[in-house]
């Protein structure tokens, strides 16, 4: 179709792209995480009287036999062996769904959780949603205290100082265990005490079992001082003030309610709103509990091959983002889409933030304007680098299209000031908000599963988008230079350098891991203008080199994480290639003999390997995420940015 291209564009990986786009302009995939959130769903639903209609308990059982495993397990993520947490949860939502304790697939479940400690091994979040529903004693759950809300706000381990997805989960957690809630459900209960527990049922007591997990789950265990501090707040839980308590409650609820409101129910992820759902159902609060509900299909996936699920986050402006920007990689390609660019223009257009939304945290007031969701703007959580891929997205588009009703240069500048505010002391960029706690809070993290959950700090990736956008939006309006602007690129600058690792690598946070990192940290640090000459610059393009492999692809396997080391994953896999392409023909050019064997792998193996990616994003530390578009849209963005030349 365009023969002009050359051998390392493939015209069906750009038809693909356009392919998928909606009528409405944006791209959205599914943000694959795994099963628990459904299965929170479930019990929610279940407990406060809003059941699944017969179909939809038939697409969430063919959902469930999709992501159980050869064992009959259920993972933290898709290449995961088995959580105790996960199957636990899963095994009561299908048993609630009307699945029978025969089925192949809660039998399988049941077998392979007692062959690994059963439910008293599950870790502390496993536990509490047991305990929730009277399988559990709330005596063996670590103690979330909702009067640590009541502490001076300055102290840096205020409960409202933590990363915004566990402070919401905390707040919710802490109403509903100080209150020892139980729901009731139904007669199932004694049949699940006795698959669960075998025959002799309930132990006579759970404090034995407050710290014991099982290896699977257990990524972070908690240090004897954790122990201690815990052992402390546990007496004081046993003979707390019942005004203090009420007090402390009603704060943290206030706190919900007015996160609840900013976004009509949607709330901020579907993990903290089941258990908003369950405080107001157990308040007999019905209109409440029904908006919760409703909030849960913002999160909603369906389709045939894998049934009904509820996904961790939407990530359509994400996505869109991306996707312009591999279509702008060849700025005169680009222009023979003018049509499919203008259509997510649009979209981007209608999806900027433009409510301050300052009254969510009157104590850290927060100016939302101007600002991109991960989502959309339903979502009402912007966020650093989806604003700055969505504003250097727009940018790009300015550049190339007649745009018949641009964003006003007032609004770009509000995109701006929203990135400039998440800038850290250090000069990186947090991602929700700015860092309200310092790194060592993260010695007190309460969950074992996850790992750098309690801070918002600085990411190499977020200021690596950031100062893409920063630099475009400079180079678009020479005319607004100001000390300010320059000097947070500078600082940023100055903060990637210094987090890059003596091989010349740089450690990822929200992707697999240091290939991930290093294709932000190359792509902002040449934004913002540092020469290719930069012995850093070389030092990073040295190290992808050194990691190719012999196909010509690039593959990281997603323990690498986990380890803070690179592990080789066992084949080339089409994101990683894309960004160790994209960041090389950044610093050596894309006539290096490296860069073309990477695109040309891309070119060769794009319509097949794109198949073999399961994970490719993380969260929380260890929650490994999959996103679906990205072996689509990278590919061809590296694969245009090569045949560009230059």
């Amino acid at each position: 179709m365009i023969s002009a291209l050359g051998p390392t564009v493939s015209i069906s990986a750009i038809d693909d792209l356009l392919a998928r786009q909606h009528a409405k302009g944006y791209w959205e995939g599914e943000m694959v995480w795994c099963p628990v959130v459904t299965a929170q769903v479930v019990i929610s639903r279940h407990i406060a009287g809003h059941p699944f209609s017969p179909s939809e308990k038939q697409r969430l059982w063919l959902y469930f036999q999709r992501t159980q495993t050869s064992a009959g397990s259920f993972g933290l993520h898709a290449e995961h062996s088995g959580s105790v947490f996960v199957t636990s949860l899963v095994y009561v939502a299908a048993r609630l769904l009307g699945m029978a304790a025969d089925h192949p697939l809660t039998a399988r479940a049941r077998r392979w959780l007692q062959s690994h400690g059963g439910i008293l091994a599950a870790p502390t979040w496993g536990k509490f949603w047991l305990a929730l529903m009277g399988l559990y004693g709330w005596e063996g759950v670590r103690p979330l205290l909702p009067e640590l809300v009541l502490l001076p706000r300055w102290l840096p381990f205020h409960p409202l100082r933590f990363y915004c997805h566990t402070r919401y989960i905390y707040l919710a957690m802490a109403v509903l265990q100080s209150h020892r809630v139980r729901f009731n459900l139904g007669p199932i209960t004694q049949d699940l005490i006795h698959e669960l527990y075998g025959p002799r049922g309930l132990p006579p007591s759970f404090r034995p079992y407050r710290y014991h997990f099982a290896s699977e789950d257990l990524i972070e265990p908690p240090g004897w001082i954790l122990r201690l501090v815990e052992g402390i707040l546990s007496v004081y839980d046993r003979h707390a003030s019942r005004s203090l308590r009420q007090r402390a409650c009603r704060r943290c609820l206030e706190s919900i309610l007015r996160e609840l409101r900013t976004n009509h129910f949607r709330s901020l992820s579907p993990v903290n709103n089941t258990l908003n759902a369950l405080i107001f159902h157990w308040q007999n609060q019905p209109e409440e509990t029904q908006r919760c509900i409703a909030g849960f299909e913002y999160y909603r996936v369906d389709d045939d091959q894998d049934g009904l699920r509820y996904a961790g986050g939407s990530t359509t402006v994400w996505d869109t983002a991306f996707a312009l920007e591999a279509l702008l990689a060849d700025p005169s390609m680009a222009r023979r889409y003018e049509r499919q660019l203008l259509r997510a223009y649009e979209f981007l257009a209608a999806n900027q933030m433009t409510e301050s939304l300052a009254d969510r945290d009157p104590t850290w007031p927060d100016d939302a304007s101007g600002g991109w969701c991960l989502g959309t703007a339903e979502h009402a959580w912007p966020v650093s680098d989806c604003t700055a891929e969505a504003l250097a997205a727009v940018l790009g588009i300015h550049k190339v299209c007649e745009v018949p009703c641009p964003i006003s240069s007032a609004r770009l500048d509000q995109a701006v000031e929203f990135i400039l505010s998440r800038q850290n002391a250090d000069g990186g960029f947090g991602s929700y908000e700015q860092a309200k706690a310092p790194r060592w809070i993260e010695r007190w993290n309460p969950s074992e599963m996850f790992t750098q959950c309690m801070t918002d700090q600085s990411y190499i990736e977020c200021t690596g988008s950031s100062l893409v956008a920063l630099s475009r939006y400079r180079e678009a309006f020479p005319h607004k230079q100001s000390h300010r602007l320059q000097r947070a690129i500078d600082r940023g600058v100055r903060f990637l350098l210094q987090r890059q690792r003596s091989d010349g690598a740089f450690p990822g946070a929200w992707g697999i891991y240091l290939t991930y990192g290093t294709f932000h940290a190359v792509r902002g640090l040449r934004a913002a203008g540092v020469p290719v000459e930069h012995p850093r610059l070389q030092a990073a393009a040295q190290w992808l080199m050194t990691h190719q492999r012999t196909d010509g692809g690039w593959g990281e396997h997603f323990s690498s994480c986990l380890r803070g080391a690179y592990v080789e994953n066992p084949q080339s896999l089409p994101s990683m290639t894309s960004w160790a392409v994209i960041a090389l023909a950044e610093v050596v050019g894309s006539q290096h003999p490296a860069v073309r064997r990477g695109a040309n792998w891309l070119y060769v193996h794009y319509n097949s390997a794109r198949y073999l990616e399961i994970v490719n994003g993380v969260f929380f530390g260890s929650a490994m995420l999959r996103y679906e578009l990205y072996p689509v849209y990278f590919p061809v963005w590296a694969m245009l940015r090569v045949g560009r030349g230059a």
